[in-house]
């Protein structure tokens, strides 16, 4: 495995301060299952990056198989794979999954891509789901077998911005980022825009962690923002450590991944969500019925895929009005629509150059490429 700027999911650092993540069977996964197997069940299993309770991305994830598990019932057999590091390991895990008899494996971190479409080719009586891949997107050829899977999070995120644009006094919102990839940049500049679009002083400062899972390292880089004088803070992170600070500095929190408005109401704002269920149930029930066929999905807010978390009592009455405008603007277009904000004017980037003009659409491939941020953010976009 190498750390490249590409990597939805890189090697995570174990040594996380109060989490064994590590209390598994073998050295790098735990294996799961729910429903009872029965005669004609198939099996579906998930390779997950981090632990199931992190808080967000593999939690999220875990709750979309355990969806599956309660519609299809003895139906389906599903499996997890738990703390698969993004190196050599992911494909003797494919392996074992395939051995175990699984006729649908799905990736859940980017970093698995390259392993997940070299097995759709050694396999191919398996069907291969990879979520945040990009060979499709960027036009590689791949097995027929294999198939990508994400979503507009961005237009979400824009719409969280709108909440810290509002909540910010001295117009300073902290960003802690993981990694210089486009995904997670283009989600930094949605969210800055949507800031922007109510409060146009509005400006954001980045801190990159090169974690997604690191409560620790997480932790510091938030108090760091805090220490230089935000008054917002949003933690693009699977752990909720960053609410953890903001509660302690109590300013208000946008996290990311889950709803963790139980936890931290306080200084909750709202975030991001993402609903996996639905998309794996008509995967899986398309290889039940021999109708599966390669797809490069990409879910919208039209199509419930995105969505945002409950708002925090923070939220003023008119700041869920103007949030609630921009959903409906959203939902209005069909399940291919996203983006509508982002050619609403010129968009300059951190130098002043327009990187998209008024009127402008971006397309997928445009977002999957995006290696700039725009004006109003403070930080390296190369990491």
């Amino acid at each position: 495995m190498t750390t490249t700027r590409h990597q939805r999911r890189p090697l995570l650092k174990f040594a996380v301060a109060g989490i064994a993540l590590l209390a598994v069977a073998s050295v790098f996964t735990a294996c799961s299952s729910d429903s009872s197997s029965s005669s004609g069940a198939i099996k579906a299993a998930w390779i997950y990056v981090g632990p199931t309770n992190d808080g967000g991305w593999t939690q999220a994830h875990d709750a979309g198989r355990k969806f599956v598990a309660t519609e299809l019932g003895n139906e389906v057999v599903t499996t997890y794979k738990e703390n698969v590091p993004e190196g050599p390991e992911v494909a003797q895990v494919i392996a074992d999954l395939v051995k175990d008899g699984n006729k649908i494996i799905f990736g859940t971190s980017y970093g698995f891509q390259d392993a997940m479409a070299e097995a759709a080719a050694k396999y191919p009586d398996v069907k291969f789901e990879q979520a945040t891949g990009d060979k499709l997107t960027g036009g590689k050829t791949v097995p027929k077998n294999y198939a990508e899977l994400w979503g507009a999070g961005e237009d979400t995120l824009y719409l969280s911005g709108i909440a810290a644009g509002k909540a910010t006094k001295n117009n300073k919102i902290g960003i802690v980022a993981p990694f210089a990839i486009p995904e997670v940049i283009r989600h930094i500049n949605a969210f800055t825009l949507g800031a922007q679009s109510v409060n146009p002083n509005a400006t954001t400062k980045v801190v990159w962690t090169k974690t997604w899972f690191n409560p620790t390292v997480e932790k510091q880089a938030s108090e760091s923002l805090v220490s230089a004088g935000v008054d917002v803070l949003f933690t693009h992170q699977d752990s909720p450590a960053g609410g953890d600070v903001a509660k302690a500095a109590n300013i208000p929190w946008v996290g990311y991944d889950s709803d963790q408005s139980g936890t931290y109401g306080s200084v909750w704002l709202t975030t991001a969500t993402y609903n996996w269920g639905p998309y794996y149930l008509s995967r899986v029930n398309a290889v039940k019925s021999n109708t599966w066929k390669q797809a490069n999905y990409y879910g919208t807010i039209a199509d419930n895929f995105t969505s945002l978390a409950p708002f925090g009592t923070l939220v003023s009455a008119d700041t869920k009005a103007a949030i609630d405008a921009e959903m409906k603007n959203a939902k209005a277009g069909n399940a291919n629509a996203f983006g509508w904000y982002w050619g609403l004017q010129d968009r300059q980037d951190q130098a002043g150059v327009v990187k998209i003009t008024k009127g402008q659409t971006l397309s997928q491939a445009d977002l999957y490429s995006m290696g700039w941020f725009v004006k109003g953010v403070d930080g390296n976009p190369k990491g």
